[in-house]
């Protein structure tokens, strides 16, 4: 078994209205969705979890919601597609607002570049509670989960999605990789 140390992290997300906007692609909310989400949002909050996973090949923030907000999400698509898929785009957001939180260059940037998937990470993720989908691959086990580098190193050209991401496959807006994380 690797050695690796994973710590938990203190998480804060912020409310990103205009990422939701964005992920949702509404141009509106109504008041009544509004406070629903404010509500959702508010029960979520304990279910928002982050851990930084320190290894020999470098240093990984886990970023991701309970089993909860899985559930919860679930419930609306049972309920009313169109709630439900507020409430997904609500619980990406949340996500990333504890990425962004923890590292605001992922932001401006736009993208958590994913990091090459090793045994060691996978071990590290794991003990953290979230694992790897299919060994080998970025995919991760939770719905709403983010594995990136910490602190941040770069963009695209470090990310283990590069190959199939429509980002860098058909944009010509790249960041630059920090000196040093070569």
């Amino acid at each position: 078994m690797s050695e690796f140390i994973v710590k938990e992290l203190e998480v804060a997300p912020y409310f990103d209205l205009e990422l939701l906007m964005a992920t949702s692609q509404e141009s509106r909310i109504g008041s009544d969705t509004m406070a629903e989400l404010a509500e959702a949002w508010d029960r979520w909050l304990p279910h928002a979890r982050a851990s930084q996973l320190e290894t020999s090949s470098g240093s990984f923030l886990l970023a991701w919601l309970g089993e909860a907000v899985e559930d919860d999400v679930d419930e609306q698509w049972e309920e009313a597609p169109s709630k439900a898929f507020m409430y997904n785009a609500l619980a990406q957001v949340m996500c990333m607002g504890i990425v962004h939180s923890l590292l605001p260059e992922v932001e401006d940037v736009g993208c958590a570049p994913a990091p090459v998937p090793s045994d060691e990470l996978a071990d590290a993720l794991e003990q953290a509670g979230v694992s790897y989908m299919v060994m080998g691959e970025p995919g991760l086990s939770r719905r709403f989960a983010v594995a990136t580098y910490y602190p941040f190193k770069g963009g695209c050209e470090i990310c283990a999605l590069k190959q199939s991401c429509p980002k860098i496959n058909g944009s010509k807006d790249m960041s630059v990789t920090l000196p040093g994380y070569e």
